[in-house]
């Protein structure tokens, strides 16, 4: 291993997991690798400034981040300017660009990859200035991230209680214009949603052609609440009936919405909102993979 100062961003609050155990396995394995170890546990106040200050002040040259895809998020937005690679240890309640990446599942493999040679250059996505690496969307999902959060039950388990009072109270469907370039086009959706990868951390595979290092990301259209597609989504099927959801390849996008509508960037609840403005940003984020 060609580096020395390793720091490991902590999220004490993100999904089920130990986090103790986590601590104490990286911090044995980079002793023994005579590697320097640092430890910063995210609180939620001035995080990005403080996690800055000590790859500056520890010439940190390699970071793992233990959480989940908000976590992640927060610490990309630190590091991608600064030529750094970042590991992921999947610590959150869902996972989703972990999912996407392929990553192992057991702590010890997830930590060979975090410290490995092997990297991707990741697209970054830029949603009326916050960064998204895996999805953004617009509605009924977004409405469901908002109930989990105000829940005291984690994990997926928790997004399965939330999803039958978020399908009952929602006024899904929404109305949107989506603007790309010079076209305008009109729609009608129960989820609009931003990807740049194929997977929500549940598995579901609703965006099958996409790739998260080609430029571009897909501007998925999800019509109507279909069972059989749903089941089709989570059986990662490639062959998704164009009545259920279009997806548009883009480099950028302005969408409008009639009445605010929740939504969410990379797990994260933002807010309701009437206009979204999309880019992809001209800096990669390296990001460790098998």
């Amino acid at each position: 291993m060609n580096f020395k100062e390793v720091l490991l961003v902590v999220n004490p609050v993100s999904g089920q997991t130990n986090k103790t155990k986590i601590i104490s396995t990286v911090q044995k394995r980079l002793e023994d690798e005579n590697i320097n170890f640092h430890l910063f546990t995210t609180s939620g106040k001035n995080d990005k400034e403080k996690i800055l200050s000590k790859i500056k002040t520890k010439n940190i040259d390699r970071v793992i981040v233990a959480g989940g895809d908000g976590t992640i998020n927060l610490v990309a937005e630190v590091i991608k300017k600064l030529e750094l690679t970042l590991g992921i240890i999947a610590a959150g309640s869902a996972n989703g660009l972990a999912e996407n990446l392929n990553l192992p599942e057991i702590l010890t493999e997830q930590l060979e990859v975090a410290l490995g040679v092997n990297y991707i250059d990741l697209d970054i996505l830029c949603l009326n200035g916050i960064i998204c690496l895996h999805i953004s969307d617009l509605g009924i999902n977004a409405e469901l991230i908002k109930n989990y959060e105000n829940s005291s039950i984690r994990g997926k388990l928790g997004y399965l209680i939330q999803s039958i009072p978020t399908l009952m109270q929602s006024e899904y469907p929404f109305n949107f214009q989506i603007e790309i370039q010079e076209t305008r086009m009109e729609a009608k959706a129960v989820l609009l949603g931003f990807a740049n990868a194929n997977k929500y951390g549940t598995g579901a595979n609703v965006n099958p052609q996409g790739k998260p290092n080609d430029g571009v990301f897909e501007i998925l259209v999800f019509k109507k609440l279909d069972l059989i597609d749903i089941l089709k989504t989570l059986r990662n099927e490639t062959d998704l009936d164009s009545d259920f959801v279009e997806i548009i390849p883009t480099s950028e996008a302005k969408i409008t919405c009639i009445k605010p509508v929740s939504f969410q960037i990379d797990g994260e609840y933002i807010g309701k909102e009437t206009h979204i403005e999309i880019k992809m940003l001209p800096e990669k984020l390296r990001v460790a993979i098998p």
